[in-house]
């Protein structure tokens, strides 16, 4: 499968500025879907200075920003855009997957045309807007 994700240049910069913080140069975003939310898969990030997977997909972005998705995940996310958005209650990356059918009000959480999700653990609520 050919798989593509992008970042914009607001959410690389956020990445790179965390790396520095964290004392973690050399990382990568790791992004992720695990079953749970409101609507059925949630989105997972976190920084990751392990070598990728075997089967994991890296990706380094035209701000030289390195995205490790797993395999499963790239199922679910392929297409995607990460974002970093600002709001009154302060900022927060987003993606916007055009995968999804259905999301959460805050999307993190979202759901897809496809039945029986294969190896994702089934949830309820969402962890980002507390709808259940």
């Amino acid at each position: 499968m050919e798989f593509t994700i992008g970042i914009t240049k607001e959410s690389a910069e956020k990445v790179k500025e965390l790396m520095q913080e964290q004392d973690i140069p050399n990382a990568h975003l790791r992004v992720w879907v695990a079953g749970g939310g409101c609507s059925g898969l949630s989105y997972g990030m976190a920084l990751d200075d392990n070598e990728p997977e075997e089967n994991d997909y890296l990706i380094i972005s035209t701000d030289d920003v390195k995205i490790v998705v797993d395999n499963l995940s790239a199922k679910y996310m392929n297409g995607s855009i990460i974002n970093w958005d600002e709001d009154v209650l302060g900022g927060g990356f987003r993606i916007s997957n055009p995968n999804a059918t259905k999301t959460c009000g805050c999307s993190s959480s979202f759901s897809t045309d496809e039945e029986g999700i294969s190896g994702l653990n089934e949830g309820r609520g969402c962890g980002g807007c507390g709808s259940r």
